[in-house]
């Protein structure tokens, strides 16, 4: 058996929604800031960008390095992390179309933190973090109801 050296985890869900459709909520910066980037998005998610996300209930601007935006199948983008492997994490959210195209699955993968104490505990916050964007995503998209509003504060 080998040791444990990295952490990373992946969460997905099904939006009611054509994958197009799904894909621009998280690329377009508009889209984003209604139900997940409470204080703001700023730039689209698109190949060799640098976009900010700011969280009205986390204050703080965060920087957003785009690695790849293949519309409308996968998005990867690269923050600075805490306790990672990299001194930075990289998210991958795949959108794949289901049942003929009238619904969506969303998968978020992000890695990669060092496997100690810190480690997990920081992992399993931003786990945390996206299964609450992917319940956001799809109360927003499908219903026009923000979930974030008046949750974390």
């Amino acid at each position: 058996m080998s040791e444990l050296t990295e952490l990373s985890f992946t969460v997905s869900g099904r939006i009611s929604r054509p994958v197009a459709e799904v894909y621009e909520a998280v690329a377009d910066p508009d889209r984003l800031s209604k139900y997940f980037t409470t204080g703001g998005a700023r730039g689209r998610l698109e190949p060799g960008a640098e976009v900010s996300w700011d969280f009205a209930d986390f204050p703080g601007r965060f920087p957003v390095r785009v690695v790849e935006a293949e519309a409308p199948r996968r998005i990867v983008i690269e923050w600075d992390g805490n306790e990672t492997v990299d001194d930075r994490t990289r998210v991958v959210f795949e959108f794949a179309p289901i049942d003929d195209g009238t619904r969506t699955l969303v998968t978020i993968t992000e890695s990669s933190w060092r496997a100690t104490d810190a480690g997990a505990k920081s992992a399993f916050g931003n786990c945390e973090g996206w299964t609450g964007m992917l319940a956001a995503l799809k109360a927003w998209v499908e219903h026009g109801i923000n979930l974030r509003e008046g949750f974390y504060k």
